[in-house]
């Protein structure tokens, strides 16, 4: 994240090692508090450097005047970030004792969408700092978190069985959004395939490796606490899920102690970015148009703000080594390791064009505004990346954009006819 300098970083360090002293911050309130503090400091070191281009023109000498007017102007900026920095921190204490009362508020649908929205953007940012508005993974069954062992999950399923469903939803998301224009595919399947359903929510800024990990170790978990013998799993995604599923798999590939991917037998993508999104690589784009004009470049903070999961969408990383070659923002291509789908698992992809199927095909590069067709099926320019999919394994809905891919009535049916 981006919404710090060199000053603000060593605040930050000591901010934590404070409170690792004396207790984490349990309110949401405190934690949208520490959010605005450091977004207020943000804005001000954007606005000192803006402030730096204009009186110090580039590409010319700055004059004793100038430097007299930046030095001035260095002391209003610092006196900002010291009064931003106390109000905060008076503010913090005063809500730690409100804590008790927010907690028994009740959750609403927006509050969660909310926080999945804020964690899809700044997810990496609110991990990094501890903050409770945070999203920690965890399974769920109607907007409610199911502790992983055999009492909890008897208790949320009276009638369950060995025929596990589990749904992951994309970037920016929450499990909760599977309920799309009063329809969830989750739902109608395991009804009508007699399964028992389960959502995965978890903090989409996060790097997808990150979570694929987290998740390779809570299926396991999961698997081995289930209260009746595995049968099978089956996995359907939205639009980052199926990297994040593609990066578990490969963290359980590596771990040869795991059995849950020996349940499992079918994964549908529904939007899934194989080879990354086209929206991600224009951001990276712009990051380097800004940087390159002067009196721009301090703009380009900004776009450095995006999490590190939407990054990952550039290219769809799904291990460590893809992002840790090189930094975030550097522009250096794909350099992904290649990673098939595994061969004793069946895979079903959907991809999705706004256009329509009589439209010409230029006019469906774009996919369904997110992901383009070829991302979409696995498809690379690069044969050796290509991810083979069964040809009657993969399908292409038009007039649908991405977030239609969820409430879509035809790619239900085509869902019941691969699962089945």
């Amino acid at each position: 994240m981006y919404f710090n300098q060199k000053k603000l970083r060593k605040f930050t360090f000591k901010r934590q090692l404070i409170m690792s002293k004396k207790t984490k911050p349990d309110s949401e309130l405190q934690g949208l508090t520490h959010l605005i503090v450091d977004a207020t400091i943000g804005v001000t070191d954007l606005v000192e450097e803006m402030h730096k281009q204009v009186v110090h023109p580039p590409f010319l000498p700055s004059t004793s005047i100038q430097k007299l007017i930046t030095k001035i102007a260095g002391f209003t900026f610092s006196n900002i970030r010291w009064s931003t920095k106390v109000i905060g921190n008076s503010v913090s204490k005063i809500l730690k004792h409100l804590t008790p009362a927010i907690g028994n508020i009740k959750s609403s649908d927006k509050k969660e969408v909310l926080l999945s929205v804020l964690n899809g953007v700044i997810g990496d940012y609110l991990e990094e700092k501890e903050n409770p508005l945070k999203i920690d993974m965890q399974f769920r069954y109607k907007s409610k978190a199911i502790q992983i062992n055999n009492e909890s999950l008897k208790g949320t399923y009276p009638k369950i069985n060995g025929k596990i469903l589990l749904m992951i939803h994309g970037s920016c998301m929450s499990d909760i959004q599977w309920n799309h224009k009063n329809h969830n595919h989750g739902e109608i399947l395991s009804e009508e395939l007699d399964k028992t359903p389960i959502y995965l929510n978890y903090n989409s800024g996060k790097h997808i490796s990150t979570n694929g990990k987290d998740l390779n170790k809570n299926l396991q978990k999961l698997v081995e606490n289930w209260p009746v013998p595995v049968e099978e799993i089956m996995i359907i995604t939205h639009s980052m899920g199926g990297l994040l599923t593609r990066s578990a798999l490969y963290y359980a590939d590596q771990n040869n102690n795991n059995k849950w991917t020996k349940h499992l037998k079918k994964v549908a993508f529904l939007g899934t970015p194989h080879h990354g999104s086209h929206v991600e690589r224009i951001g990276s784009y712009l990051d380097l148009i800004l940087e390159s004009v002067p009196y721009l470049k301090p703009f380009a903070r900004l776009g450095k703000i995006r999490s590190a999961g939407v990054t990952d969408l550039r290219y769809g990383n799904l291990v460590d080594e893809d992002w840790q070659r090189s930094g975030r923002f550097e522009r250096k291509g794909d350099q992904r390791e290649h990673i098939q789908l595994p061969n004793k698992i069946e895979f079903f992809a959907v991809a999705a064009t706004t256009g329509k199927e009589s439209a010409h095909a230029s006019t469906q590069i774009l996919g369904d505004s997110l992901v383009d067709i070829k991302s979409a099926l696995g498809q690379h320019k690069k044969t050796a990346k290509n991810l083979n999919f069964k040809g009657e394994n993969t399908w292409i809905v038009y007039e649908n954009n991405h977030l239609e891919l969820l409430s879509n009535p035809k790619i239900l049916d085509k869902l019941k006819t691969w699962l089945l």
